[in-house]
C-alpha cells in the first residue's frame, strides 16, 4: 500500500551526515562501519532505494538550522544568517535529487494529484519513480527576519515547526518552557497569510496553547506521540491531543524508542531489552484514535534517522521498508481496510487537499 512519512530529515543525512541517499541502506552502513564521529554510525535504516521499495512515495522533507546563544549548551549555529545558510545549502541538495530524477518537490494540488496518479496506477514501476517531497522547517531560527518567510516559501517552503529542542529564537521547544513573544506571534500570522501549514511537533506547552489561539490556518504534527503513555514534555498531552483534532490535524506516530516506550534511558537501553516494536508506535496511535472517536487523526511521521539509527528505534524494523508491516499490525487490531489506508495515506492526502485546495 502507498505510504506516506511526514517526517524525514533527508537533507541533514545527505549534508551532515556525508550519506548519498540515492545508495542503499546496506551500502552506507558498510561505507560507515568503522566511523566513530556520531553514535549511530553503521545504523542507518534510510535511503531513496529503501524509500521506494517500502512504497513510501510521499514525504514530508526537512531543513533544519538551529540557533544556540552563547549560554546554549546545544549543538547549533552561532548566528540566525550561519542557519539561514545551512539551510539554503540543505535545499540545492533538495534540488540536485530532483535534477537527477530521484526526487520531486510537491508544493500545490496540481503537483500533489499528478504524484499520487502517478505512485498509485496499477502497473507503476515504484522502482524507478521519484520520491515526492514537501519541503518542512524544523525549527525556526534560521529564519532571520519575518520577511524571510515569503523567499522560503516562494522556494517550496510549505511547513514550519516553530520550534526544535530549547529556547528558540521564535518559540521555546522540548525541554524548556514560555510563551509565545512578539516575534513568534508575527511568525504566525506571516505563515497564516502564506498558506504555511503550522507544524505543533516541539513546541513547548506555552506555546503550544498561545500557537493554538492565535493560529487560524492548517495544523499538523508530523511526528509526536503521547504523554499518556510516554510521559515528557516532548510528547501530547490528551488535552493537547483533543484540540488539534478539534483544529481538524493529523499527528504522525514517531519511531524514536525513547518517544514509544516509558524508562528509555539514551546510549544504554536497547530496543530488544525494552521490548521496543512496532507494536508500540501502534498503541500510540490507537490512543489518538480512541480519543478522536475514529482512525481520521493519525498517520505516520517516523523521524528515522534524526540523528539516531537502528539502536533507537524498533528492533522489528530493519530499513524504513518494514514500514509496510504496519498494515497487518493494524488490521491484526481490528482496523478497517478505510482505517488503514486512512492511516497510511489517506488522512495526509485528505489534510493536504484541504489546506491546498
Amino acid at each position: 500500500m502507498f505510504i506516506i512519512d511526514a517526517h524525514l530529515d533527508l537533507s541533514m543525512n545527505a549534508l551532515e551526515w556525508n550519506r548519498d541517499l540515492t545508495r542503499p541502506v546496506a551500502e552506507l552502513r558498510a561505507r560507515e562501519k568503522r566511523m566513530t564521529d556520531k553514535p549511530d554510525r553503521g545504523k542507518g535504516t534510510v535511503s531513496l532505494p529503501e524509500l521506494r521499495r517500502g512504497g513510501i512515495g510521499l514525504v514530508v522533507a526537512t531543513q533544519i538550522g538551529r540557533y544556540v546563544a552563547p549560554d546554549n549548551p546545544l549543538p547549533g549555529w552561532h548566528s540566525p544568517a550561519q542557519a539561514w545558510a545551512q539551510t539554503q545549502g540543505q535545499l540545492a541538495w533538495y534540488r540536485e535529487m530532483e535534477k537527477a530524477g530521484e526526487m520531486v518537490m510537491i508544493q500545490d494540488l496540481v503537483t500533489l494529484e499528478t504524484h499520487l496518479a502517478r505512485w498509485q496506477t496499477a502497473d507503476a514501476d515504484t522502482s524507478a519513480l521519484p520520491v515526492g517531497y514537501i519541503l518542512s522547517l524544523e525549527g525556526a531560527d534560521s529564519i532571520v527576519h519575518v520577511d524571510y518567510l515569503r523567499h522560503a516559501y516562494v522556494n517550496g517552503l510549505r511547513a514550519l515547526g516553530p520550534a526544535h529542542y530549547g529556547p528558540g529564537r521564535y518559540a521555546n521547544g522540548t525541554d524548556s518552557t514560555g510563551h509565545l513573544g512578539a516575534a513568534g506571534k508575527d511568525l504566525l500570522r506571516e505563515m497564516e497569510r502564506l498558506g504555511i501549514i503550522l507544524d505543533a511537533t516541539h513546541l513547548c506547552d506555552d506555546a503550544f496553547w498561545d500557537a493554538m489561539e492565535l493560529f487560524n490556518g492548517p495544523v499538523w504534527a508530523s511526528h509526536n506521540n503521547c504523554r499518556a503513555l510516554v510521559d515528557h514534555n516532548r510528547q501530547f498531552s490528551d488535552d493537547m491531543i483533543r484540540t488539534l483534532i478539534a483544529k481538524g490535524a493529523v499527528i504522525g506516530g514517531a519511531l524514536d524508542a525513547w518517544m514509544m516506550v516509558p524508562g528509555w534511558v539514551r546510549g544504554v537501553s536497547t530496543p530488544e531489552e525494552m521490548h521496543c516494536d512496532l507494536q508500540k508506535v501502534a498503541d500510540h496511535m490507537d490512543h489518538i484514535c480512541q480519543i478522536a472517536g475514529n482512525a481520521l487523526h493519525v498517520g505516520i511521521g517516523t523521524d528515522l534517522d534524526g540523528a539516531f539509527g537502528k539502536e533507537q528505534c524498533p528492533y522489528d524494523l530493519d530499513t524504513i521498508a518494514d514500514l509496510t508491516r504496519m498494515e497487518g499490525l493494524l488490521q491484526d487490531r481490528g482496523y478497517s481496510r478505510e482505517d488503514i489506508t486512512n492511516v497510511l495515506h489517506g488522512n495526509w492526502v485528505r489534510f493536504l487537499r484541504k489546506a491546498w485546495g
